[in-house]
């Protein structure tokens, strides 16, 4: 078999053919070069928004932040400006009348409200409402409770409410609940005046051991300012009515004037029971205390080489005992298990004896 030989190429064919493959592959280098050209552009250009952004972005935060500051103190300064104007046309304006004397006994209320404020501002008092709270641990709950009750009684004060145990008792046949002997814990609440609120805590240790107080108070002056400057232009608005009533000189004047005296009447007993409720609590504190049962100690008495030894001699009977009373339990089951082990043996042995005959 002869091997076929390629037909001769000319020269110039040949330098045609290099000039192409050189051109290609010169061309391919200069579309990688292009490539990773644009490739470290595009990460440059992300790399200088970056910068930018790091750069430019706080500068732009400060300034919207001074910018919203600026707006804020614009407007503080317009609203207080605002509010004075307002609370000053309130001031000068008069009150709408109502009924017959509306507005003479509204210029009354407005001159009592602004003395009663005066005078509360002149006054250097404060008015406080004070409530103590304790946690004692005492050996018997009801002499505790009888200890705590002279305590408030002695300081001006009285018992509000108290409990002793859990507030469970046994009724006997005749219906008086009778409350067990032995209680392990009570409450007892009592109003004292406010000056001796902390006497009368400081007392609480000779009741017994005292393991947590506290003390909350409130400061309630506006509120008793205000209730009595409405208290008093109350009182004044009522006076002023029915001093009209006996002036009108219609029905219909009469019924407006009695109209609006009602309604001035029930507004002010309203505001005097606030006012009383809350000018007990400022002159009369509570103070709550939870009685508890003191633990007794438990005194450790250590044991020596005797006590030892008569503990593992105990130990040894009992468990000799428990070997002994697992036995008497075990000891009627295996006896039916050896009679019927005993009626299998025999019955195998049986069967063996015929099968033997049967074989000879």
């Amino acid at each position: 078999m002869t091997t076929p030989s390629l037909p001769p190429v000319r020269a110039d064919r040949v330098d045609a053919m290099e000039s192409v493959v050189f051109a290609r592959i010169a061309d391919e280098r200069a579309t990688r070069r292009r490539r990773r050209r644009t490739a470290w552009t595009g990460v440059g250009a992300a790399a200088a928004v970056l910068v930018v952004a790091a750069v430019v972005g706080p500068a732009l935060t400060t300034s919207s932040g001074t910018s919203g500051s600026s707006v804020s103190a614009v407007g503080g300064a317009v609203d207080p400006g605002m509010g004075t104007e307002a609370g000053t046309r309130d001031m000068s304006a008069p009150l709408a009348p109502q009924g017959v004397a509306g507005g003479s006994a509204g210029g009354v209320a407005d001159s009592s409200a602004a003395s009663g404020s005066a005078s509360s501002a002149t006054n250097g008092t404060r008015d406080i409402v004070a409530t103590g709270s304790s946690t004692v641990e005492v050996d018997d709950v009801r002499a505790a409770i009888t200890q705590i009750t002279d305590a408030a009684t002695s300081a001006g004060g009285y018992v509000e409410s108290s409990q002793v145990g859990g507030g469970y008792g046994v009724v006997p046949l005749d219906g008086k609940v009778v409350q067990p002997e032995a209680v392990s814990s009570g409450w007892i609440t009592v109003r004292v005046p406010a000056t001796s609120l902390q006497s009368v805590m400081d007392g609480l240790s000779a009741v017994g051991d005292v393991t947590a107080t506290s003390v909350n108070r409130s400061d309630v002056t506006e509120q008793t300012v205000d209730l009595r400057a409405r208290v008093a232009a109350g009182e004044a608005s009522v006076a002023r009515l029915t001093q009209l009533m006996s002036q009108a000189s219609s029905v219909s004047d009469l019924i407006a004037a009695e109209s609006a005296l009602a309604d001035r009447q029930a507004q002010l007993d309203s505001d005097r029971s606030v006012l009383t409720s809350i000018e007990s609590q400022v002159a009369m504190s509570s103070l709550n205390v939870q009685l508890n049962v003191r633990s007794q100690t438990v005194v450790a008495d250590p044991a020596g080489f005797g006590d030892g030894l008569v503990a593992g001699w105990n130990g040894l009977i009992a468990t000799l005992n428990g070997v002994v009373i697992g036995l008497g339990f075990l000891l009627p089951w295996i006896a039916v298990a050896a009679v019927v082990v005993l009626i299998v043996w025999g019955v195998r042995r049986i069967v063996r004896k015929r099968r033997g005959s049967h074989e000879a």
